[in-house]
């Protein structure tokens, strides 16, 4: 098994196991939501489905075209939820002794840009930082 399709593996068992949680137990999510977002439960709900359409399309093992999509979605959907990921440290940082701290948020959130890249490099979009190789 290559590099590539073990990262699509572990991506879509993280993400499904992230969408399962969107839907069974959406109350930490909606609490980070940020005010302008319209209508949070509902949401939220979309994105723990997009999250599980996004890990079986990366599992899609004859349709690269599907995987890419995929690639595509989980790329932008880690964008989408960079803004909650703020309003989670707000939240903490705003109840000291509460939540979580610095020590998470920081590297949660400079880390975020690896969460786009990722699924765009699984599925095949980018090879960034690599080069492929020639035949």
């Amino acid at each position: 098994m290559n590099r590539r399709s073990l990262s699509r593996i572990v991506l879509a068992v993280l993400y499904a196991v992230a969408g399962v949680l969107h839907l069974a137990a959406p109350h930490p999510f909606v609490a980070i939501v940020p005010p302008w977002v319209p209508w949070p439960a509902p949401v939220v709900m979309l994105t723990g489905l997009a999250e599980l359409a996004g890990a079986a399309g990366l599992l899609q093992p004859l349709s690269p075209g599907l995987r890419k999509a995929a690639g595509w979605g989980l790329a932008a959907y880690a964008l989408c939820v960079w803004p909650a990921n703020v309003q989670h440290m707000l939240i903490d940082l705003a109840q000291p002794g509460t939540g979580l701290g610095l020590g998470y948020h920081v590297p949660r959130l400079a880390l975020q840009p690896v969460l786009v890249w990722w699924p765009l490099w699984a599925a095949a979009i980018t090879d960034w930082p690599w080069r492929r190789r020639r035949a």
